[in-house]
């Protein structure tokens, strides 16, 4: 291990999200739902058994079905999120730069696809950091996300013998900052485009039974949902908390994002403002189910007007956050 007792030292930060494809592919999206979803975090199903699941069906017909997907939303700059998630790494960096900070290094990682954080991980070591401070993009704790992430730097760190202190930021589902640039976005939205009759926090699902198992990604979702909602000063019938992206036949955490639409169109909801605060940049599951898709839905089930309120994305306010939680560990 390194000797932390002598001189300033070079801090590197690790910022890391989910993934995306190289590009919308149905060749590029087999081989980045083939990592994904091999995932032990991701499917805790019987390997023997979902191996055969995964490579028998989905990974023959997903792929097409996703690229198309991608397709709809794809930058000349890549993915969304790729495009989205450099924009937040040179804002923050500029941010760490300007605040009289340790010297530092900050790479972006995904979890899949690439850059990989394994790729991250080695260049860091290779620039001799002292320290690794790693930040998951994950506002609320999952061990499908934010311990999966883990996984993948403790796993890149068997590589190398002189191995830097690690250190792994979590959560931040109700830090202040975090609650006041959500409220922020969606004051900002009402400015501009006035304010809905409902007001959805639509979440990414996951299985129920990970609940079950001890995962408090549900409970840091509704903390959040209850603290923004009392900083919007909302009332109990101008909003809901449900989850959106779920597959398979097995139960999910509900309310269901897309059956809450529906059903809001049927019983007269004419209007209706949407906004995933579990997602800290706009990505295919946002611009392409929750704007889309879920629009759709709403719209052919009787509602007249429908608006999606972007992810925090590279908003000052949000720079800030991240700036802050990095320099709670400098």
């Amino acid at each position: 291990m390194k000797d932390l007792s002598e001189g300033k030292k070079h801090i590197g930060i690790l910022l890391t999200n989910l993934g995306t494809p190289d590009s919308p592919t149905p060749s590029s999206l087999r081989k980045y739902l083939a990592e994904f979803l091999s995932d032990r975090r991701v499917i805790d199903k019987p390997a023997w058994l979902w191996n055969m699941v995964l490579y028998g069906i989905i990974l023959n017909i997903r792929p097409a079905r996703a690229a198309k997907a991608y397709r709809s939303i794809w930058t000349d700059e890549g993915s969304p999120l790729m495009k989205i998630s450099k924009q937040q790494s040179a804002a923050l960096g500029k941010k760490l730069a300007a605040n009289n900070n340790p010297p530092v290094t900050l790479k972006l990682a995904m979890r899949y696809g690439n850059p990989s954080i394994s790729q991250g991980i080695d260049e860091l070591i290779k620039l001799k950091v002292d320290r690794i401070i790693v930040l998951p993009l994950y506002p609320q704790f999952s061990a499908t996300t934010t311990a999966s992430t883990y996984d993948a730097v403790l796993g890149a760190l068997k590589n190398h013998r002189d191995i830097p202190e690690i250190d792994l930021l979590g959560a931040y589902h109700n830090h202040e900052l975090y609650i006041e640039a959500l409220a922020n976005s969606i004051f900002d939205h009402w400015k501009k485009n006035g304010r809905s009759e409902r007001l959805l926090f639509s979440f990414h699902g996951l299985p129920l039974s990970y609940i079950k198992a001890g995962d408090p990604y549900r409970k840091q979702c509704l903390d959040t949902v209850s603290l923004l909602a009392r900083r919007l000063n909302l009332t109990g019938h101008d909003w809901l908390c449900a989850f959106q992206s779920r597959f398979g036949v097995e139960e999910w955490v509900q309310p269901y994002a897309d059956k809450t639409l529906e059903s809001w169109g049927q019983n007269g909801i004419k209007s209706v403002d949407v906004i995933c605060p579990g997602f800290s940049a706009d990505c295919l599951e946002t611009l392409e189910e929750t704007a889309v898709q879920n629009r759709k839905l709403f719209i052919e089930a009787g509602g007249e007007s429908y608006s999606y309120i972007p992810c925090l994305n590279d908003r000052g306010d949000h720079i800030t956050l991240l700036q802050r939680l990095i320099q709670s560990r400098l």
